[in-house]
């Protein structure tokens, strides 16, 4: 019998990828959930080398990361933009589709 992966596995071995990760992310956000989208940004940290690495490799406190990572965190534009360079992605300002821009 062939052996299985370790879910955490296969989730970091999937956002490593920028690309993947920006489909994750992305997908999140259609939720609408920004808890959830806080603790996909954590996965994708996580995925990348961990919160202590991306506090040394951007000059952020560690602590307060771990914090505004969390499902109760509400990170800055900054954090947020430090962040997602740390795994290779960036903030993109689109329009609303017509149908959700006359829902809001």
């Amino acid at each position: 019998m062939a052996k299985s992966k370790n879910i955490t596995e296969t989730l970091n071995a999937y956002l490593q990828d920028p690309d993947e990760a920006s489909a994750y992310l992305e997908a999140v956000l259609e939720d609408g959930d920004n808890s959830a989208l806080l603790v996909a940004l954590r996965d994708v940290v996580d995925a990348r080398g961990g919160v202590a690495e991306l506090a040394a490799e951007k000059g952020l406190n560690r602590e307060t990361l771990y914090r505004t990572l969390s499902e109760d965190g509400n990170p800055t534009l900054y954090t947020l933009s430090k962040v997602l360079e740390f795994a290779g992605l960036r903030v993109s300002i689109l329009p609303m589709n017509e149908d959700h821009a006359k829902a809001s």
